[in-house]
């Protein structure tokens, strides 16, 4: 496998998390396969081999902030996964993020720090995420 398919993400720019994600992955040295999903939609087959993938459910994998969920009745635990997928095809946002994918597996990276679960080699350090907590000392050491 290149070194440059080594790692996708499916990215959203306009979220702090989905940035701290991508920034970290490049931080480790990898050039990701980024993947806007908000720009080129989802498929079926690709939704449920992800959420198969990183052990989600649809429930598991809908955002329910800033997105229609609310206003679509998708937060009704009585919607199931058929219309939870139907919407998030109609809606793309609805799916949470970032998922990211590589060799070590496929995860939600909800926290941002989850991503270093997947990656085979860290960032330098000192690393933060986006609320500022530390995750990577200046010597390289992951901390919590």
């Amino acid at each position: 496998m290149s070194e440059q398919f080594d790692v996708v993400i499916h990215h959203n720019p306009d979220c702090g998390t989905s940035r701290n994600v991508l920034s970290i992955i490049e931080a480790a040295g990898y050039r990701p396969t980024v993947i806007e999903y908000l720009k080129t939609g989802w498929t079926k087959p690709q939704l449920l081999g992800l959420f198969a993938a990183a052990g989600l459910t649809p429930r598991k994998a809908l955002r329910t902030s800033k997105s229609p969920a609310e206003e679509l009745g998708l937060l009704d635990p009585s919607v199931g996964d058929d219309a939870l997928l139907g919407a998030m095809l109609a809606h793309p946002v609805l799916v949470n993020r970032p998922i990211v994918c590589t060799i070590k597996g496929v995860k939600l990276c909800r926290p941002s720090e989850t991503v270093l679960d997947l990656l085979d080699r860290l960032p330098p350090g000192p690393l933060h995420k986006e609320d500022g907590q530390l995750l990577i000392d200046a010597e390289g050491r992951r901390l919590g």
